[in-house]
């Protein structure tokens, strides 16, 4: 199988069967063999109801329901899973990202050998003052973190070798930084391509203000993992043993001032506390350190779902 196409959604239902219509046309017009996975991450519209029907029509079509929403990175964890293709194109369910772009992305994918092509909506139809400017600002602060030069991270529609989505665990909200952790796994072969954003034709957005806040604090969460995540001691461990040693020398130091002025009040310096502190978080930080090293080598598997139905298989 040449392709395999993976769509989360939730509560899409109006546009999925335009959008399975449009695949299924421009992998008939190229002669791809293909699959499309479309996650329903919970939705509580009539989007499963959709797929089944769907899959009557097109033999291609498989489905995965969970149980309950879990979020966009669960979904696509999943459907990585469950792909099959050579190349792992995914895309966005309401029809802002064109199938008619796979082909590009394809040759790009197989032909100019890179690991990953991210789409670039050079041109948006969305708020500028909710999405565009908050965007521009995560892509440059993930640019100069990474040291990946892409424009826009979080597009939705992107390819893969399918040994590049194998690789990866997409967990939490982390699916706007997955050439991040393509790069961290060892696919540094990254690409861009310019892409059209259409303009939602159905529906509304899903994505809240929250996303603004959590897309820091991931990519703060995806630098300390690509650098610590394997050992967890070495950052724990160095900020704790500078911290007790810090304290560890300004209690001797007073300690040894006690002895040359013996009527000195060793309670009454506020460096006293301020040293005995130093080295309790020194001591913490180090505990730290230790407990994330037995828990990352003891750790269980984090991305279970519950899935209600599936289809296809």
């Amino acid at each position: 199988m040449q392709i395999s196409v993976v769509v989360p959604l939730y509560n899409e239902a109006e546009s999925l069967p335009e959008l399975m219509a449009w695949i299924d046309r421009v992998m008939q017009s190229n002669n791809f063999s293909y699959e499309v996975i479309m996650v329903d991450d919970g939705s509580d519209d009539d989007s499963w109801l959709i797929i089944v029907n769907l899959r009557n029509q097109y033999a291609a079509l498989k489905g995965i329901r969970f149980q309950r929403n879990y979020g966009k990175s669960a979904a696509l964890n999943e459907g990585f899973k469950a792909a099959q293709g050579d190349i792992v194109v995914t895309m966005d369910a309401d029809l802002q990202d064109s199938p008619d772009e796979i082909p590009e992305f394809y040759d790009m994918i197989v032909n100019q050998g890179f690991h990953l092509v991210s789409g670039w909506k050079k041109k948006r139809y969305d708020n500028t003052f909710t999405k565009n400017i908050p965007s521009k600002i995560y892509n440059a602060v993930a640019r100069k973190s990474s040291g990946i030069i892409l424009h826009d991270f979080n597009c939705g529609i992107k390819a893969y070798q399918l040994k590049v989505v194998k690789s990866i665990e997409v967990f939490g909200e982390m699916h706007r930084y997955i050439p991040i952790l393509a790069k961290w796994a060892g696919f540094k072969k990254i690409g861009e391509k310019v892409v059209v954003h259409q303009a939602r034709k159905y529906g509304t957005t899903k994505f809240g203000w929250e996303r603004f806040v959590n897309g820091f604090l991931d990519l703060m969460t995806i630098q300390f993992l690509s650098k610590f995540g394997k050992k967890p001691m070495q950052f724990f461990g160095l900020i704790g043993s500078l911290f007790f040693m810090v304290g560890f020398v300004s209690v001797g130091y007073i300690v040894f001032s006690k002895f040359i002025q013996p009527d000195a009040s060793i309670t009454n310096k506020p460096a006293f506390y301020i040293a005995l502190t130093s080295m309790l978080i020194g001591v913490q930080l180090f505990l730290a350190g230790f407990i994330a090293e037995l828990i990352n080598r003891n750790a269980a598997d984090r991305n279970n779902y519950l899935i209600s139905d599936k289809l296809g298989w």
